[in-house]
Formats: structure tokens, sequence, C-alpha cells
């Protein structure tokens, strides 16, 4: 176990979470190479638990190799309820444009670049977001709504990563994998945080979930 918080879920239930991260990213794979008709690898989800305050420093310590970065934050809502991170390095925004639209020529675009940027952000994040959580939320038999996503745009790790309505005294599980677009230079991170609050639930519904095969 990584710190003293991991007491919070035992080997067995972060093992069974792991499990059905794997089946929850690859839907979230499949879905989005539906889209693009390109293939996206995702690497073995991690887990670890924090104390809440302690998030924006170890987000920003995963990303230190990116100078600039884009962002997806995504807060979604039921039993199961946190926040989604999804974290580019600057600039993939662009990538994804062609790869969203391969008949777009950005030199005739009559719309600002930065705002197909933004767009094309939003909808690969509400399609691995919205796969991801939708998936972990269907196995453990809760439903999930979204806010709307909030895109931010070649911001510096320090500040595009708030401490804001983090409660000190409450702890996250977080949920890290790794992604690549194959074929394509375009890798990042996935970041889900399940809030303090769902504890609780997660554990019995982890344990529910085992139950089904034992």
């Amino acid at each position: 176990m990584d710190t003293a918080n991991d007491t919070f879920i035992n080997e067995e239930e972060k093992n069974i979470l792991q499990e059905i991260m794997n089946i929850a990213f690859g839907k979230a794979s499949a879905d989005l190479a539906d889209l693009i008709d390109i293939y996206v690898a995702l690497s073995i989800p991690f887990i670890k638990i924090i104390k809440a305050d302690e998030l924006p420093d170890y987000l920003k310590n995963e990303i230190k190799e990116y100078k600039q970065i884009s962002i997806v934050e995504q807060k979604y809502w039921g039993k199961f309820k946190g926040d989604a991170f999804l974290i580019f390095p600057a600039g993939s925004g662009k990538e994804l444009i062609t790869l969203l639209d391969p008949d777009k020529d950005l030199a005739y675009e009559s719309d600002p670049i930065d705002m197909l940027e933004q767009e094309s952000l939003m909808e690969v994040g509400n399609i691995l977001i919205g796969a991801c959580v939708g998936k972990i939320a269907e196995l453990l038999h809760d439903t999930v709504t979204y806010t709307p996503p909030r895109v931010i745009l070649e911001d510096y790790p320090l500040d595009a990563i708030s401490r804001n309505q983090l409660n000190p005294q409450n702890s996250v599980i977080l949920l890290k994998t790794v992604f690549q677009f194959k074929e394509r230079d375009i890798n990042g991170f996935l970041f889900l945080t399940t809030s303090h609050d769902s504890i609780d639930w997660l554990k019995k519904a982890l344990n529910r979930f085992m139950e089904q095969y034992e």
C-alpha cells in the first residue's frame, strides 16, 4: 500500500477496483476508436489514496515533463462522484482537430484555431471521461450525471490545477491511466478522483460486485 490512507480500502477491494477500471478504460478506448478509427492504448490503471489537499501537487508532479498543458476537467455526480482530469501536452488539440475531421483544411478554416482546438478537446474528453466513468458506474449499479466540461488551453501545470474547494480533512481515491493515440504523436493522462463521500458506498459496491462471482 502507498500510504496509511490506503486503509480506507483493503488489498482485495483495490484489486477489484483495478479490474473494473481495466474494463471501463477498455470501453473508453473502443468508443474513441469507433469515432476516429485510430487505436488508443491505455496503460494498466494505477490506484492511490491521498489527502484531498495533496491532489494538486501530485498531479503537477505526474505531468512535470510538460512545459504547458491543455486540460479537460469534468465533474460527475452519483453515489460514485468526483472529478475527471484529461491532460494533454499543449498543442495536442490541433492534432485532434484533424483526427476528428480528416477533411478539415485549417489553412482555409474561418473559425479561430483556438476555438476549434477547444471543441476537439471537449469532444474527446466527453467520450473518454463519459465512457470510463459511465462504465464504472454501470458495473457498480450506479447512475451518474456530468457537469459541462471545462477546457483550459496552453496553461502552466502550476496554474491549471487549483486547490479551490478541496477539504484538507478529506481523502480521495485517485485512478490514473496513461493513454497514447497509435500512429499519432498524441499522449496524455486521464485521472479520476473519487470524493471522500463516495468511499463507504464504493467499498460496499466493490464487495457486492465480487459476490456475484462467488
